[in-house]
């Protein structure tokens, strides 16, 4: 990838002013590299999967090609949602809202968007969700 050094050699800073253009042009690469990878990793799954011998004689040897391949989708079906939401988090940057808690509308973190550049919540919101998602589990069972 040429020209990506120069952006390698930048990361955003809690002191300079928030979601500044810099900082979204970082975050906007960020998000594009990652969704190319799970692009082109769940090409890579489909071409072994066209690929792979489905009228193997031996039945345990089917069976194996089998589970093996649903273990295959299942990944190529957690990308596909990775990818809806890094494309959700684009559209945020491109409208100016990316960054900012869905909920409080309080700014999300700079370290928090490093570690999740697909975070659409404050630690506070995101602990509060899960709190009432495992409540609401809880109650169900």
């Amino acid at each position: 990838m040429a020209g990506t050094a120069k952006k390698k050699d930048y990361t955003p800073s809690e002191t300079e002013p928030y979601m500044n253009k810099k900082q979204l042009t970082y975050f906007k690469d960020k998000l594009t590299v990652w969704k190319e990878e799970l692009l082109e990793q769940s090409r890579e799954t489909m071409d072994h999967l066209r690929e792979e011998n489905w009228h193997e004689p031996d039945i345990a040897d089917r069976a194996s090609i089998e589970t093996e391949a649903g273990v295959e989708l299942r990944t190529r079906n957690r990308y596909l949602k990775l990818i809806e939401k890094i494309d959700k988090a684009l559209r945020k940057i491109e409208a100016g809202e990316y960054g900012y808690c869905e909920e409080t509308g309080e700014p999300i973190g700079i370290k928090r968007l490093e570690a999740r550049p697909i975070a659409e919540y404050c630690i506070e919101a995101q602990e509060r969700h899960e709190r009432d998602e495992k409540l609401y589990s809880d109650e169900e069972v």
